[in-house]
């Protein structure tokens, strides 16, 4: 069975993760993915697109396995699908229910409209393993909320709720009954408005004085982070994409990922989640990677 369910109806491709428990974006998943994303391209009767995942997950990020493996860094990685929604001429709707966690909401955000179940737990909690969002959680999310309120997401891990998303514009509309015959309503309209795709790196990032803002925090961070190098580095990827090019802060995500997967602060809270887990017998919902 595929990890990913591809099919069409009418003018709309409809592209479902189908990678139980929680969708983790796994080599697998990414190949499948991928090629699903390509073919609703390639077809010139399809005139959206919805990715979506089960009515508990929508997904929990990678595959915490896979780091430091050749899975890791084998194609597509992450960032690559990614990438390919940003090449997409066709306008992708994410359909999010249960959760969207790391390197799943990274997904959700590279689509172009976002729309979501009441309940949904939506976080980037990289930071609980040591880490920052790598595949672009820390160039888009500043884009779609206001730079303070972005911040505040990645530095705690929180999730927001789903009200709040709405009212700033992180999601586009929240769907009380079925999500996939909401999100074919809405695909429908974008159709029928003549609505094409709307990506979130082309919007500026909404804050006031950012000097004073993100030397405000840093100053923070530098009395409670006790010797942690997460939260810095997390500061300095938003700040990196608040200021540069969404390539700019793209890169330099990704560079500071690698940096921090590799160091003993990550390792040491990945295998103390590992720990726990085993313990307590919960089913693993892994962090994002780049």
């Amino acid at each position: 069975m595929s990890a990913v369910d591809y099919r069409v109806q009418g003018a709309i491709a409809l592209i479902t993760l189908n990678h139980p428990p929680v969708n983790s974006l796994n080599l697998e998943l990414r190949q499948a993915l991928g090629k699903a994303i390509q073919d609703c391209e390639s077809n010139p009767a399809i005139r959206a697109g919805i990715i979506i995942g089960s009515e508990k997950a929508f997904s929990g990020g990678a595959d915490i396995k896979e780091f430091g493996t050749e899975k890791s860094v084998t194609t597509p990685r992450l960032r690559d699908i990614i990438d390919s929604l940003d090449r997409a001429q066709k306008p992708i709707v994410a359909a999010i229910g249960g959760f969207a966690l790391g390197g799943g909401l990274e997904l959700a955000l590279a689509c172009h409209y976002r729309v979501v179940r009441p309940g949904t737990r939506i976080a980037l909690p990289e930071i609980t393993l040591g880490l920052i969002p790598g595949g672009g959680g820390t160039v888009r999310l500043p884009r779609l909320l206001p730079v303070e309120r972005a911040t505040d997401m990645i530095l705690s891990g929180a999730p927001i709720p789903v009200a709040e998303a709405h009212t700033l514009g992180l999601v586009d509309a929240v769907i009380e009954a079925d999500l996939l015959a909401g999100a074919i309503g809405f695909a429908e309209e974008l159709i029928a408005s003549g609505k094409g795709r709307r990506r979130a790196r082309d919007m500026q990032p909404r804050i006031g004085d950012a000097k004073a803002f993100f030397e405000g925090r840093r100053a923070e961070l530098r009395k409670t982070a006790r010797g942690r190098i997460a939260p810095l580095a997390n500061l300095d990827a938003i700040e990196a994409a608040v200021h540069g090019t969404p390539e700019e802060g793209q890169d330099f995500a990704t560079s500071t990922f690698l940096k921090l997967v590799a160091g003993t602060e990550s390792k040491a809270l990945r295998y103390s989640f590992f720990s726990e887990r085993e313990a307590a017998r919960i089913p693993d919902i892994p962090a994002d990677i780049a």
